[in-house]
This record gives structure tokens, sequence and C-alpha cells, in this order.
């Protein structure tokens, strides 16, 4: 059996001999040129397309993975997580600020917002350096220092919003006193 080599080699007269029908050239460099003209522009977009699909699965991807190891960087640990005793000694003082703070924000705060709001956020900021210290415990679990502050931050945070509630309080009854004393003169 012949190859296609050996077939066209074997008939070249046949293949040479028959020239073109007139204006072929022609007819076939303006279908080249239209054909190129339109394949251009569409291989231009298709590419421009391409090209831009790339670069926005890029940025995804690194988007991603930069949110996901961010995320288990800025995770916390908790005093629970250390150990059931550090648990109850955590849930206590949780359960104790979140009575203050109810206090605070309750009845205590109603007729002035504006220091309710004011109060609250020097409160949180109190916080922020318990965040830096769980932060510093997800590095080091077991770092007695560590659990030594927080649980100091915690005796320290209830100290101040004691003495907060009280003076609150105090402040309360004398704004009563003095409204009864009104009264009474009026």
């Amino acid at each position: 059996m012949k190859t296609l080599e050996e077939i066209i080699k074997s008939d070249k007269e046949i293949w040479n001999s028959d020239e073109p029908a007139e204006g072929h050239f022609e007819r076939f460099s303006v279908k080249l040129e239209l054909r190129t003209k339109t394949g251009n522009s569409q291989r231009r977009i298709s590419t421009y397309l391409l090209r831009a699909a790339g670069v926005a699965a890029l940025v995804i991807l690194s988007s991603l993975w930069v949110w996901d190891n961010i995320k288990q960087n800025s995770k916390m640990m908790t005093l629970s997580e250390v150990s059931p005793e550090y648990m109850e000694v955590e849930t206590y003082f949780i359960q104790q600020v979140n009575l203050l703070e109810d206090e605070i924000k309750g009845s205590i705060l109603s007729d002035d917002p504006e220091q309710k709001d004011i109060l609250m956020k020097e409160l949180q900021n109190m916080d922020t350096v318990y965040i830096a210290l769980q932060k510093e415990l997800k590095v080091n679990p077991n770092e007695e220092k560590i659990i030594n502050a927080m649980i100091e931050h915690y005796q320290k945070k209830l100290e101040v919003m004691t003495i907060i509630v009280t003076q609150l309080k105090s402040i309360r009854s004398i704004n009563i006193n003095n409204e009864d004393y009104e009264k009474v003169l009026l």
C-alpha cells in the first residue's frame, strides 16, 4: 500500500499540470483578507476576555487565600479552651460582667443615652487588651502568665464596672433627693 507522499510524488505531473481558474488568486486574496480582518477582531476579543478571566480568577483565588490566612491568624483562644477549670472561671466572670453591663445599660443610664454610649465605648476599649491576650494565648496555649493576665483583666474590669455602677447609683439617688427637695419647696 502506497503512502500519500508516494502517491503525490509518483503523479507529480498530474498535480502540477492544471492551473487554477482565472482570477483565483484575487478571489483567494480577498477571502483571506476578509477572514483575517474578522478573525483578528474576534481573536482580539476572545484573547482579551481570556486574559481578563485569568486575571479575575487569579485575584479571586489570591483574595480567598489571604482571607483564609487572616481568618485563621485572627482567631483567638479563650480560657475555656485551655482547661475545664478555666472554663468555670471564665463563665463566672462573663456572667458578672454581663450583669453589671445590663445594669449600666438599663435603669442607671436610661436618662442620658449620650453618656451611656460614651461609657459603653470606654468599656469596649478595655476589651482591646483582653483581645490581645487572647491572641497571645493562641500562640502560647499553656503560658501561665497570659492566663493570669486574662483573669486579672476580668477582675479589674469587674472592679471598674462596680465602681461605675456605685457612682451612678449615688448620683441618681442625689438627683432623686434634689427633685424631692424641690417639690417640697414648691
